[in-house]
């Protein structure tokens, strides 16, 4: 008879645990009215990671488990901290302000980097600033200079590759041109901070604001924008890999897989280089900015090594906008693209957009965060078995 009670007493207990558990995982993180409206699949839920932030745009985390977010209307770079681990960052620490567009961030060998549109800047060991009682502002030192002043797809994107260097993007300062890449090879590009340089890897890339390194391949993604004008179905914005250094993307003479610019596909015969195709092409004008491999551990297995990809939004179609969500991109083991599908609806109704995702970033524990400069917050998505929440 002890034994059963025992059992009995034991099997209510563990009944209590899941409760609880399951109570506070859908109670205790902070939502609104909008981001109830968001949609992703089963077992998922996102929620508010931080608001008012403004225009939040690249994502990055510290050792120590700060969020550092760079900002493409304000002048300041912030820290996010959840002091209290309930999914919500009530703390917010200003890094740096009186900075123009300051939207890229990265966080590499403890040390914060961080790009207004000509300047990458650097703080050395920010954890051991971060943690202090910050009394004083932290040392900045200038890391990159001269970049490319036009604002016109000038907003900065960081990332450190595997080889350790520094990957930044540079855009046309235009919707469709060929003089200014003439004139500067660092503009239609992205390039490599190498030995104190910029080295170009990829070529004819209009205006990507999306890089990452597959976890196994180690090679470079990145998506790119399509031109408009063009009419509301044509051309797809693009998601590439790079296979080699140096290749050349087809900007300003072709775009997507097939469409040959009206006023510049005529030169094709005088480029003299092979073209790359895109491995995917996500649509036209949805405005894919940033991507993220989820290399995590708290999403389903069959999320793993695919690659997660904020579309911005159409600004310019004349019937029907596109973009507004974040997609999954499906590849296997070597890369190759499978397919893709939503991943996070819920920002367009009716046509009118009430948000726009920026950038998934993948934190330590497993979650993901999603920026949105519309909004002016910050999602986070998070996964629960559905055998433990029944």
């Amino acid at each position: 008879m002890l034994k059963l009670y025992l059992e009995s007493r034991l099997i209510k207990y563990m009944f209590i645990i899941y409760f609880i558990f399951f109570f506070s995982f859908f109670l205790s993180a902070k939502t609104d009215q909008n981001t109830e409206k968001l949609n992703v699949p089963d077992g998922f839920r996102i929620t508010l990671y931080a608001d008012g932030v403004i225009s939040p745009r690249q994502i990055t985390e510290t050792n120590s488990g700060f969020i550092i977010v760079g900002s493409k209307s304000g002048d300041k770079i912030l820290a996010l901290y959840d002091k209290d681990k309930d999914g919500f960052a009530e703390e917010k620490i200003i890094i740096a302000s009186g900075l123009k567009n300051p939207t890229g961030v990265t966080y590499h060998n403890k040390n914060l980097y961080f790009a207004e549109i000509e300047e990458v800047w650097m703080i050395k060991n920010i954890d051991a600033w971060l943690l202090s009682n910050r009394v004083v502002s932290p040392e900045v030192e200038l890391f990159i200079d001269n970049l490319p002043s036009e604002t016109w797809h000038g907003f900065r994107h960081l990332r450190f590759g595997p080889d350790g260097n520094l990957y930044i993007p540079i855009g046309v300062p235009c919707n469709i041109c060929i003089e200014p890449q003439t004139k500067d090879k660092r503009f239609a590009a992205i390039h490599k901070y190498e030995n104190g340089q910029l080295v170009m890897v990829a070529d004819g890339v209009r205006n990507s604001v999306g890089i990452d390194w597959h976890p196994i391949t180690k090679k470079l993604y990145f998506s790119d924008n399509g031109r408009d004008w063009l009419g509301d179905d044509s051309p797809s914005c693009e998601l590439n890999v790079i296979d080699k250094e140096g290749s050349f993307y087809g900007y300003p003479y072709k775009h997507a897989k097939n469409v040959i610019d009206p006023e510049y596909g005529k030169l094709i015969p005088t480029v003299g280089r092979d073209f790359v195709d895109p491995i995917a092409e996500l649509g036209p004008h949805v405005a894919p900015l940033g991507i993220e491999f989820y290399d995590g551990n708290k999403f389903p297995h069959e999320y793993h090594n695919n690659l997660f990809i904020a579309l911005h939004g159409s600004w310019n179609k004349y019937n029907g906008k596109s973009g507004y969500k974040v997609v999954m991109v499906r590849l296997d083991k070597q890369g190759n693209y499978i397919s893709q599908e939503d991943f996070v609806t819920g920002w367009l109704e009716n046509e009118n957009a009430w948000g726009r995702p920026v950038q998934p970033f993948v934190m330590s524990d497993g979650s993901m965060l999603i920026s949105d400069d519309k909004y002016n917050v910050i999602y986070r998505v998070t996964y629960k078995n559905k055998k433990i929440i029944k």
